[in-house]
């Protein structure tokens, strides 16, 4: 038995449950929308204070719960710490919403992260990633890499090796190097 692409399958279902919440809390809104982003303590923040220094910002976006990013996060803190004062950056987007932001303070205690911290909505981070980069919210972790000018060059779900991330800026400084001669 061949199967149905039309079915429900679990992926389906939590991609419509997460349309049906976004109309039903008025999240479907102009896409030009921004996401509210605060600090871990409540105060209004901006992903955009973060990028464009002249370093390469690489944005985890975590939760708290999630098994992959407890279990990976310390290799990102490394690279923020080896990169913080050279050429590069880490910067985390928790999506634990403001009714989780203890569980996320605890994370980033827990894990000892040198790397700053923003704290989001989940609805409101999955319909930004989704404006920003044309692709499927899948879930955390989900990383960005914007270039040190602040412009999105890379997206990727999943926890990726920092070495893969060293490799992708070493090729992008290659190539800025190579289109000015």
């Amino acid at each position: 038995m061949r199967p149905n692409p039309t079915a429900f399958t679990p992926v389906r279902r939590r991609c419509l449950r997460t349309a049906l919440w976004a109309l039903v809390l008025g999240l479907a809104a102009p896409l030009a929308l921004a996401v509210q982003f605060t600090d871990l303590e409540g105060r209004p923040a901006t992903l955009e204070s973060h990028l464009g220094d002249g370093r390469w910002t690489v944005v985890m976006i975590w939760a708290s719960d999630c098994h992959v990013c407890n279990a990976e996060v310390h290799n990102y803190n490394d690279f923020h710490v080896f990169h913080q004062d050279r050429d590069a950056r880490v910067l985390g987007i928790s999506i634990d919403g403001a009714a989780g932001r203890d569980d996320a303070r605890a994370f980033v205690r827990r894990h000892e992260l040198a790397f700053p911290n923003l704290l989001a909505e989940p609805g409101d981070v999955a319909r930004w990633y989704m404006e920003l980069t044309g692709s499927r919210w899948v879930g955390t972790p989900t990383f960005l890499i914007y270039s040190p000018a602040g412009e999105l060059r890379a997206q990727q779900a999943g926890a990726v090796p920092t070495g893969l991330i060293e490799d992708f800026l070493d090729r992008q400084r290659q190539a800025a190097v190579d289109s000015r001669d």
